[in-house]
């Protein structure tokens, strides 16, 4: 089971990667407001918001990759954090900005976290 739960743990920190890249480089680009939804002038307007999520994103990502390389306990209590923080942004986002971000980034999340939890 540990091997499932980093391979999940991993497979978050590449999505959160994903969204690092969409909002901080390709935001106004074709592929970046098709993510979005936004026309070019709304796209436009929100880059730097979009960009400032994105490093977000970053960070979690980063959280997540120093979980899988860092010897336990550390490594078990940084996954642990990183994925509640995941689950809890995915929440928010799903609550306030799209509904869509409850299925794309909380249940993922959720799922990898359940699954650091049941290995430990």
């Amino acid at each position: 089971m540990d091997l499932t739960a980093d391979i999940l743990v991993a497979l978050i920190a590449l999505l959160h990667l994903y969204i690092l890249v969409m909002e901080m480089f390709l935001w106004e680009k074709e592929t970046g407001r098709g993510f979005s939804g936004f026309d070019a002038e709304m796209a436009r307007a929100t880059a730097p918001m979009a960009a400032n999520q994105g490093l977000y994103n970053g960070f979690l990502a980063a959280g997540l990759v120093w979980g899988l390389i860092a010897d336990d306990p550390t490594g078990y209590h940084v996954k642990i954090f990183f994925l509640s923080c995941v689950v809890i942004a995915g929440i928010y986002g799903a609550a306030t900005a799209n509904r869509r971000i409850l299925f794309a980034q909380a249940l993922p999340g959720a799922l990898a976290l359940s699954a650091v939890i049941v290995a430990g």
